[in-house]
């Protein structure tokens, strides 16, 4: 977790809202047991975040930017409509290998295809639009994966973008701590300055922004 919020709001949240279901818990516990990084968890609150967005926008095509274990993939699979997929991108053997795992093990195992390598790579190649897109990759990669994804975002499409906030490290700006910081502050300077875009800062957890077209 990201200490941004106070742990006591945390809890309260996590209490009210939906819990995810056993099989997502385990994952969890799990990714946590073998990869370690527990910060790189979406979690309950935000994975029930990207399932009901997924659900509202009722995406014929998902795209995630950044496996993991593959808990949100998973999470975000259970709102998909009929014929709706999810093609999610991970660069780290270990994790995509833990992700193809749980992913193969999960009801939406023919909803969800793991594309290992370099996402830009995946992007560059779709040729069908993209309805929804989730990124939670490297931070200094957000600006070239959100460029790839909008270009070939649908009319009514969405992007969330992970961390944004990253341990409010973006306060400071430039002078931030770490490069990931600096990444992050200077996107989200570049989000909210294009006036083809809408965007949202939502403060929940680590931060997570929402991005339309005009």
């Amino acid at each position: 977790m990201s200490g941004l919020v106070d742990p006591d709001i945390e809890r309260y949240a996590a209490a009210h809202t939906t819990a995810q279901p056993a099989a997502l818990d385990a994952l969890a516990r799990r990714t946590v047991s073998e990869l370690g990084h527990e910060e790189m968890l979406s979690g309950p609150v935000v994975g029930r975040l990207l399932e009901l967005l997924v659900h509202a926008i009722q995406p014929r095509l998902v795209v995630e930017v950044g496996t993991f274990s593959g808990y949100s993939a998973i999470a975000m699979a259970a709102g998909l409509p009929p014929g709706g997929r999810i093609i999610t991108c991970e660069l780290d053997d270990d994790h995509a290998a833990l992700a193809r795992e749980a992913i193969a093990a999960s009801p939406y195992a023919d909803r969800i295809e793991l594309r290992p390598g370099d996402a830009r790579e995946t992007l560059r190649a779709l040729d069908e639009p993209v309805d929804f897109a989730f990124v939670d990759a490297d931070k200094p990669g957000y600006p070239g994966y959100v460029r790839l994804l909008l270009e070939r975002l649908s009319p009514h499409g969405l992007i969330a973008a992970d961390n944004t906030l990253y341990y409010g490290e973006v306060l400071a700006g430039e002078g931030a701590e770490s490069e990931n910081g600096r990444a992050l502050h200077a996107f989200n300077e570049s989000l909210v300055g294009d006036a083809g875009l809408v965007v949202a800062q939502l403060t929940m957890r680590d931060g997570v922004t929402l991005i339309r077209r005009r």
